[in-house]
């Protein structure tokens, strides 16, 4: 179902088919921005191909709106965690190169050829059932080659990949790339990059021909020594900072607003919520939010011991959330605001005007990259810039 709004150029609701005004929350995407933002990191690395990452649902996006938006923008390789996603991805880009980065799990390597997606090997075990799958079927359409050097996470030890060199002599060897994870790029003067760098290198020696990559978001803010052949940002291209520490070089993506629903006096010395957390230190004023950690509002957000409390942006002023995040709900402490500027149904902003995803990450103890992956489905999700 589309609906049309005058201040947006597309609502796309087929993922959420939800009345605005019956939702909790309200999350706004802006397919431009990440269209921008994938194009700004393709001419930082140009000639290099600028790839995308569009796992876990497009970081939370929206797989389907983010493919399409970025197929239209000219990516031709996507990567992808699994087989599910990688399929939906092909019915959006049937001419694209698909790569699957959780690889075959057992006994799964003909849904690769059934919608052309290649695996990323990770393991001796792994490419030995892949090898018999190709040699049973005479499927010719290739895979890429994970060697670990150093996250010790997945990936071929050195020692399998320099073994496994020598059938690049043979032009049916069916490997299509050659990549490895950094595991510090967002700290750029972290020893361990420079180490991964050198071993990617030693390797790329004994695969040369083959196209490779070892650039994620933050490596391609590395410099140039990091691009290889292909370079796959992921979370940047949804407006994740990723050079902490330093201006946010990426457009915000998302906006996310809850809505209240109900303005409430609580005495002197009185609590809000589970556990009795926030006790009023004055009489004050109480604005619920019908948003909680069921839709990925982190209970973090609320104070602990030795932590403040998050803060939203409500009638343009940040004010911080009283008492723990519940399930459906929090409270925000909106007594500094003049009486009547906060009413029932208005909006809190909980990412957006000055409140990044950065931002509110930090204030939940936690990174951008989860706070996106859990955005909630019972929010209306509105897309613009399509």
């Amino acid at each position: 179902m589309t609906i049309h709004d005058p201040d947006l150029r597309l609502v796309d609701a087929a993922a959420d088919a939800s009345d605005p005004t019956e939702a909790g929350g309200l999350l706004t995407i802006d397919l431009a921005a990440i269209e921008a933002n994938w194009r700004m990191l393709a001419s930082t690395t140009v000639p290099v191909e600028c790839a995308a990452v569009v796992k876990g649902d497009g970081y939370g996006c929206g797989l389907e709106p983010v493919t399409r938006t970025l197929s239209k923008a000219g990516c031709r390789t996507f990567f992808v965690a699994d087989v599910a996603e990688g399929r939906r991805v092909r019915a959006l880009a049937p001419d694209a190169t698909i790569y699957v980065l959780n690889g075959v799990m057992p006994g799964s390597a003909q849904a690769f050829a059934n919608d052309y997606l290649q695996p990323v090997i990770n393991s001796a075990t792994e490419l030995a059932e892949w090898d018999a799958f190709v040699a049973i079927n005479n499927w010719r359409g290739g895979a890429a080659l994970h060697v670990d050097t150093g996250m010790n996470r997945l990936g071929l030890t050195m020692d399998e990949a320099v073994a496994i060199a020598p059938r690049l002599q043979s032009e049916s060897h069916g490997f299509t790339l050659l990549m490895s994870q950094l595991a510090c790029a967002d700290i750029p003067d972290h020893p361990m990059n420079d180490q991964q760098i050198r071993l990617f290198r030693e390797i790329r020696i004994l695969y040369r021909g083959l196209a490779s990559s070892l650039a994620n978001s933050s490596g391609v803010f590395l410099g140039g020594t990091v691009y290889c052949d292909l370079v796959r940002p992921g979370v940047a291209l949804y407006g994740v900072n990723p050079t902490p520490g330093r201006k946010n070089p990426m457009r915000p993506v998302v906006e996310l607003k809850g809505r209240i629903i109900q303005v409430r006096t609580v005495g002197k010395g009185e609590t809000v919520g589970y556990g009795a957390t926030f006790a009023a230190t004055r009489p004050s004023r109480i604005a619920m939010v019908a948003v909680g950690y069921a839709d990925g509002f982190l209970r973090s957000a609320g104070a602990s011991k030795g932590k403040s409390a998050a803060d939203v942006i409500v009638a343009g002023r940040r004010c911080p959330i009283a008492g723990r995040v519940s399930m459906d709900l929090f409270a925000i402490d909106v007594t500094q605001l003049p009486e009547g500027a906060v009413r029932r149904g208005d909006l809190a902003t909980l990412i957006g005007d000055g409140m990044s995803i950065d931002d509110l990450a930090a204030a939940m103890g936690t990174v951008g990259y989860e706070v996106l992956t859990n955005l909630g489905r019972r929010y209306h999700r509105v897309y613009k810039g399509a």
